[in-house]
């Protein structure tokens, strides 16, 4: 998985409340399930396509991006982990991502969500047909937002 220490513990642990959260929500898999924690969150890490998340702050930072949000994105584990999410969409875009995750917050889920997105070098890129999720924590608790996509196309 490339990350050292902490961080497959981290991953292990995170990859369990996205695909818990997901499924609980949408009724579908992720992921096809029946694997060991690690073994699931090596396929999520893997998978061809993009899943990121971010916390439940008031402004959200990235916590989770496996190896297709980060090719995407261009930015290593390190980095991506640090950046507000805001970030991922240029300013006037914004707006409409502020909408979509209130709706989510309200809704739990929406699949259908397309998006304007720019990579750390300014490679702008369009999302389709998104599904975004709150993530619940064992308790029920909102613990913050993920998305998922297989379609996007460089502009």
């Amino acid at each position: 998985m490339e990350l050292p220490g902490d961080e497959n513990e981290y991953q292990v642990e995170h990859a369990a409340i996205l695909l818990r959260s997901f499924r609980m929500l949408t009724g579908s898999d992720l992921i096809p399930g029946g694997f060991e924690p690690s073994q699931e969150a090596k396929l999520l890490f893997e998978a061809p396509f993009f899943v990121a998340s971010h916390d439940g702050g008031e402004d959200p930072v990235l916590n989770y991006g496996n190896r297709t949000a980060l090719e995407l994105f261009e930015l290593p584990w390190e980095d991506f982990t640090k950046t507000p999410s805001r970030f991922t969409a240029e300013e006037p875009e914004r707006g409409e991502r502020e909408r979509l995750l209130e709706a989510v917050t309200r809704q739990g889920f929406i699949d259908d969500y397309s998006g304007i997105r720019i990579s750390k070098s300014g490679r702008r890129f369009e999302i389709r047909n998104a599904i975004v999720w709150n993530l619940l924590n064992e308790e029920g608790l909102k613990v913050g937002q993920a998305a998922t996509f297989e379609s996007w196309r460089y502009l």
